[in-house]
């Protein structure tokens, strides 16, 4: 094992003349990254993963599944889980970092995949654009709405390659179904909606306890609040919790609401009026998030949308528990999770396909782009996970509010209504803020 797996500190609340001096490092890191040469075609790309325990694991696989693609560090905020993470690395042993700073600096590092828990995800976007690194990030692409603008910023301005992680993009069944959905297959469309009937079991309740040894909660917890360590805020159950996570809706609605935009041709517009509706129900846990939820959108244009998230029981809907229902004015099409679709016109079975295609192609596409530098090929840009993540917190800032929210695509804010608009962002604890210009 490296001599630095006992290395801890993954950027420790220090003074902010250091986060200061750490910022202006990144900026000038990545001024000098930009006057490098491109990768050629066949030489060797070397990539760290940030966050290792759940997708990150899996991203180990995925990422080394492109031939010239090498893991070189790995980084995380739990020691615990080095040991076994480093024997999944192929072609020898990767560095081990409990700091993502140190990943920045290193300059043998040329992209980051960002693992982490959702309300880490802009912040580690942006600094590894300012440090001159290319970034995959996983879905949702954001925490709240107004990180979305920051994170593009970023991308532009330090010249970076960055792809969001809703891997179906890469599925052939889908894009087949979304070209015949182009070509009128069903019609005029005029209502999408999405579902996921995903089962799971109550975290039940546990007291506060010290944070296991070998874990830096407060670099864990980053920009969030301060709280005492609990395991039902840790591992895995933070996405239960509105202060790391965003609920069901933000953990899976971003790849259905990502297939409902592609389908309805909505990528780059958001809608103007929203309402949600459920609870958390059966379960008595210290879970935040509700676990029944159904969202309505409407766009100025007048089509509507919903999603529907239950992790109370399993139903399906044309076949499938997982997907988007097109309706069209000749008849439907529903596309599934594995990107399989199937329809009907005109009352009779039409047209359907099979899936294929997912994380491994939308990492093979990721590193193509890296080498050619032609951002217009990536299949999951930034602004597409913004507006799919976008739908998903819109849906939670009516849910928490218990009210129908108007919205203005344009300024992305929510008119005369401060409640909400304070929704639309998040308070962060300095050292980790999110800066005025990235």
């Amino acid at each position: 094992m490296p001599n630095n797996i006992n290395r801890r500190g993954f950027i420790k609340t220090t003074a902010a003349a250091g986060t200061l001096a750490m910022a202006g490092g990144l900026a000038r890191a990545a001024e000098k990254k930009a006057t490098t040469p491109k990768l050629g075609a066949n030489e060797r790309i070397n990539t760290a993963i940030i966050g290792i325990r759940s997708q990150g694991r899996n991203h180990i696989a995925y990422q080394t599944a492109t031939p010239g693609v090498q893991i070189v560090t790995l980084c995380d905020i739990d020691e615990n889980l080095f040991a076994d993470r480093v024997k999944l690395v192929p072609g020898g042993k990767p560095k081990i970092e409990t700091d993502m700073r140190r990943v920045f600096d290193d300059k043998d590092v040329d992209c980051v995949v960002i693992a982490m828990p959702n309300h880490w995800h802009a912040l580690a976007t942006i600094w590894a654009c300012q440090a001159g690194k290319d970034v995959y990030v996983e879905k949702p692409t954001t925490y709240c709405i107004s990180e979305g603008p920051k994170m593009m910023a970023a991308a532009k301005k330090y010249n970076r390659v960055v792809q969001n992680g809703t891997h179906l993009r890469m599925q052939t069944g889908r894009e087949e179904g979304i070209k015949k959905l182009r070509e009128g297959l069903i019609g005029d469309i005029y209502m999408a909606r999405a579902f996921i009937y995903n089962p799971r079991k109550g975290i039940g309740n546990k007291a506060d306890c010290p944070a296991p040894k070998g874990v830096n909660y407060d670099g864990w917890q980053g920009p969030a609040r301060v709280r005492p360590f609990n395991p039902n805020r840790f591992h895995y159950e933070w996405h239960w919790n509105w202060e790391y996570g965003n609920g069901e809706i933000g953990n899976n609605g971003p790849h259905m609401n990502d297939l409902l935009i592609q389908g309805l041709d909505k990528q780059e517009i958001l809608p103007v009026k929203i309402s949600s509706h459920g609870g958390r129900f059966v379960w008595n846990d210290q879970g935040e998030t509700p676990n029944v939820q159904t969202t309505n959108y409407t766009y100025g244009d007048g089509t509507v949308a919903t999603l529907e998230i239950s992790n109370l029981h399993i139903t399906k809907e044309m076949g499938t528990s997982e997907g988007v229902i097109f309706y069209g004015s000749k008849g439907h099409m529903v596309i599934n999770l594995r990107g399989e679709y199937q329809t009907v016109i005109g009352g009779k079975p039409g047209p359907k396909g099979a899936g294929g295609g997912a994380h491994r192609e939308l990492a093979r596409n990721f590193y193509d782009v890296v080498k050619s530098r032609k951002t217009e090929d990536l299949k999951a840009p930034l602004k597409y996970g913004h507006t799919g993540a976008a739908l998903c917190h819109l849906g939670n800032i009516a849910y928490r509010l218990g009210q129908t929210i108007d919205f203005d695509p344009k300024t992305e804010t929510c008119p005369g209504n401060d409640a909400a608009n304070a929704l639309l962002t998040r308070k962060y604890r300095k050292p980790y803020s999110m800066p005025k210009e990235v």
